[in-house]
C-alpha cells in the first residue's frame, strides 16, 4: 500500500572536477575514476553510470576509465562523501539529504510538498535556487556536475492504505535519519524511526515498522515487495 508524499533528487557530485575532466590536459595519460554509489545494479542510478562510462571512454580514446562500486560498496553515503573530499574515491551520486550536512541549505530540498511535477522540480534546481546550492560546495571539497532525479518518494506499509494525510497516524514509519523527514511524519501523527538504509528490508519482514518511504524504483530494486505487499 503506497502513496506519494513527495519529491527527492539526488546531486551528482565529484571531487576534483578540474582534474578530471580537463581532457585535453590529461590526453596522453590513463586514468580510472572511482564511481560509488548506494544503488543496486539494476538502479536507474546505475544505469547512468554506465552510460556516462562509455560515453566518457568514447571521449577520451579509451584512456579515462570509469570504475562503478554500487551497493554501498565504498561504505554509507556519508563515508563516500568523506573519501570524495580526501581525494580517495573520485565520483559519486548522494542524494541532498546527505549534502545538507556540509551545507544546510539543502535541507531546503527535502521540505514535503514543494513541488508537485517533474517540471516544477527540474525548474527549482536548474534555477537560481539549485544552482546557488551547487556553488556552495566547492568550499567544502566538493563540486557537483548536476542533479539527477530520484522519483517522488512514496509511502508503503503493511497495515492500511493511506488516501488522506490521517491514514499515517500511529504508523511506525522509517525515515531517512534527517530533522526535516523527522518532523515531517511527527506532523501527520505517525510514529517515524531513524534506521539505517541497509536494516530497513529485514525491518520490513520482522514488521519492527510498519512502512518506509522512498521512490518506486528503489522500492523495486531493492525486492521490499517481497516482504510487504
Amino acid at each position: 500500500m503506497e502513496t506519494t508524499l513527495k519529491k527527492f533528487v539526488r546531486a551528482f557530485v565529484a571531487a576534483g572536477l578540474a582534474a578530471a575532466f580537463a581532457l585535453p590536459a590529461v590526453a596522453q595519460q590513463e586514468r580510472t575514476i572511482r564511481f560509488g554509489h548506494l544503488n543496486n545494479p539494476d538502479h536507474p542510478v546505475s544505469f547512468g553510470v554506465k552510460r556516462f562510462a562509455e560515453l566518457l571512454s568514447t571521449k577520451s580514446g579509451g584512456k579515462m576509465k570509469v570504475q562503478e562500486y554500487p551497493s554501498n560498496q565504498l561504505g554509507n553515503e556519508m563515508q563516500q562523501q568523506a573519501a570524495l573530499q580526501g581525494g580517495v574515491q573520485q565520483m559519486s551520486a548522494p542524494a541532498t539529504t546527505s549534502l545538507a550536512g556540509i551545507v544546510k541549505e539543502f535541507g531546503l530540498v527535502d521540505f514535503p510538498f514543494s513541488v508537485a511535477t517533474f517540471e516544477q522540480a527540474d525548474a527549482l534546481l536548474d534555477g537560481p535556487l539549485g544552482q546557488a546550492l551547487i556553488a556552495k560546495l566547492p568550499e567544502k571539497g566538493l563540486v557537483a556536475l548536476g542533479y539527477w532525479d530520484l522519483g517522488f518518494r512514496n509511502v508503503t506499509n503493511s497495515r492500511q492504505a493511506i488516501t488522506k494525510p490521517e491514514d499515517l497516524e500511529g504508523l511506525k514509519i522509517r525515515v531517512i535519519p534527517n530533522p526535516v523527514f523527522l518532523d515531517t511524519f511527527k506532523a501527520f501523527k505517525a510514529n517515524p524511526v531513524p534506521m539505517p538504509f541497509a536494516e530497513l528490508y529485514g525491518a520490513l519482514e520482522s514488521k519492527a515498522v510498519d512502512g518506509q518511504e522512498n521512490p518506486f524504483s528503489v522500492i523495486l530494486s531493492n525486492k521490499f515487495y517481497e516482504v510487504q505487499k
